[in-house]
């Protein structure tokens, strides 16, 4: 009978510490007794500028029980906000509310409490703290446009100077309606700057809203100005174009392949895949580039010569030409011409004629063989469709170097040149920038007005 009872106990003490065991091992991995306090999450960069209330993030896989946010000095601590949330949820956002501080303050701390649904200390949950150092700043950046263009017109460039200066300054540019920004490029000294600007071809004359200089420091202060401009229209002519079955299959479908892209069934999908989705696909590349390689250096001197035509060359396109494609007498894609097609002979030299740098040369599906040629504050040319290339990416070309040979890589059929000129990525008229006259008056003249006026500045 000792022995039973002995046998017994021992298996009670057993059963009870596996039961104890058990006990303690839920409690570590069960979700319902997750040890971690809550993550605080804000997205600023510790700059506030007391306009706008302050967003901040609470995360917690049981979830978040209740937070609330104080402000904190050496006389009081002050509750700014607080909330008991109902729901489990695992994430939750809340703002902190501006308040009045004296005018010489320019630092405060902001202590945030959360607490978590879990069933860890006592059922009492995980309490996180987290301390906000921010710095106030009330001001906005000090901006002023000195001299721009007088007009601009549809496809067209212009250029702007400009002086911003604020100590905590994050961001500068020129913006066009609000959807497309130009950077700014240092120029002359500290806290001038520049920029060539496009009015791009699919912005209509009639949806022209304005140009404005934004500067936004680093509390979200914000200063916008406008750039006065006076605004002409461009007369688009709109071509017919036949797609034969010849085209498909000679140009449209090696074209697809060399880009590593399927090709469909049919031969409006073929043509349209080409003509369209790889035409977006080269475009977005080019003002990738374009934008990325860009010089950014300080601007002391410019000497913009006039872009010349492929030398005894004809014109068989010109910028802006909107071209409508049919097939079998159906409408099937439109798509914009944004460059000069010039044809010579076969394997005709091209040259550049403003110095520069090589930052792209590779095949670009419907474009072929392109080079782009950086020439500082956002201008640069490209040369389509080559056959041969002079020069590689990363190389100075001087003004008449010889830097490819005309071809007829790409989507066409026959020897020629695509000469484009882009501002920061954005395709602009040519003939603009090959007018000698136009770039004196549009373009030297204002820089020369601007440099005059910041050299004399203190």
């Amino acid at each position: 009978m000792k022995r039973r009872s002995s046998s017994l106990k021992n298996i009670l003490i057993i059963l009870i510490l596996v039961i104890i065991t058990a006990g303690v091992v839920f409690l570590y991995i069960s979700p319902k007794f997750e040890k971690n306090p809550p993550e605080v999450s804000f997205k600023g960069n510790n700059y506030w500028n007391l306009k706008e209330d302050l967003s901040i993030s609470l995360s917690d896989k049981s979830g978040i029980k209740s937070y609330k946010a104080y402000y904190i000095n050496d006389k009081e601590k002050k509750v700014l906000v607080e909330n008991k949330v109902n729901q489990k949820q695992t994430e939750v956002v809340f703002t902190i509310p501006t308040f009045e501080l004296p005018s010489a303050v320019n630092k405060i701390e902001i202590l945030i409490e959360a607490t978590d649904n879990s069933l860890w200390h006592f059922f009492q949950g995980n309490k996180g703290f987290t301390k906000l150092q921010l710095n106030i700043d009330r001001k906005k950046p000090k901006a002023r446009v000195l001299t721009n263009s007088y007009n601009i017109k549809r496809g067209g460039s212009a250029v702007v100077v400009v002086e911003v200066k604020d100590e905590n300054l994050e961001e500068k540019y020129i913006s066009f309606n609000e959807k497309y920004k130009f950077e700014l490029i240092p120029f002359i000294k500290e806290g001038f700057y520049a920029a060539i600007i496009a009015w791009p071809i699919d912005i209509k004359f009639d949806d022209f809203q304005r140009v404005n200089l934004v500067a936004l420091d680093k509390a979200n202060n914000k200063t916008v100005i406008k750039v006065p401009l006076y605004i002409k229209d461009l007369k688009i002519k709109t071509d017919r174009l036949s797609i034969s079955d010849n085209f498909i299959n000679k140009v449209s479908i090696p074209v697809l392949r060399m880009s590593d892209m399927t090709i469909p069934d049919s031969a409006v999908e073929i043509f349209i895949k080409q003509n369209n989705i790889l035409r977006d696909k080269n475009v977005n590349i080019i003002k990738e580039q374009s934008i990325k390689s860009m010089s950014r250096q300080l601007i002391n001197k410019y000497d913009f010569k006039a872009f010349k035509r492929l030398k005894n060359s004809k014109t068989f396109a010109g910028f802006a030409e909107r071209r409508e494609y049919y097939y079998e007498g159906d409408l099937i894609d439109r798509a914009w011409h944004l460059g000069m097609d010039w044809a010579s002979i076969k394997h005709a030299n091209i040259k550049v004629f403003n110095k520069g740098k090589v930052i792209y040369n590779d095949f670009l599906g419907i474009y072929g063989n392109t080079i782009i040629i950086d020439h500082k504050l956002g201008l640069q040319t490209l040369y389509a469709h080559t056959s041969k290339f002079k020069v590689q990416a990363g190389d100075m070309v001087k003004p008449n170097q010889k830097i490819a040979l005309t071809g007829s890589t790409g989507a066409v059929f026959g020897d020629h040149l695509h000469f484009g000129v882009l501002v920061q990525g954005i395709e602009v008229n040519p003939i603009e920038w090959m007018d000698k006259s136009w770039i004196k008056t549009r373009i030297t003249n204002i820089l020369d007005q601007a440099k005059q006026e910041i050299k004399s500045s203190k």
